[in-house]
């Protein structure tokens, strides 16, 4: 990241551990959509392909 006048290092990396806790929280929630959007890619190549 570019150093910036008056940004403080500090809150940015507070900033950025809650960033990635968030995301890291968003993709735990998913976790369990991954069967079914298997099963919906699988399907679909099948039906694609004679």
């Amino acid at each position: 990241m570019a150093r910036v006048g008056g940004r403080n290092l500090g809150m940015s990396w507070v900033a950025g551990v809650i960033c990635a806790g968030i995301i890291a929280a968003l993709i735990w929630l998913s976790m369990p959509m991954l069967p079914v959007l298997a099963e919906f890619a699988g399907d679909a190549l099948r039906s694609a392909l004679p």
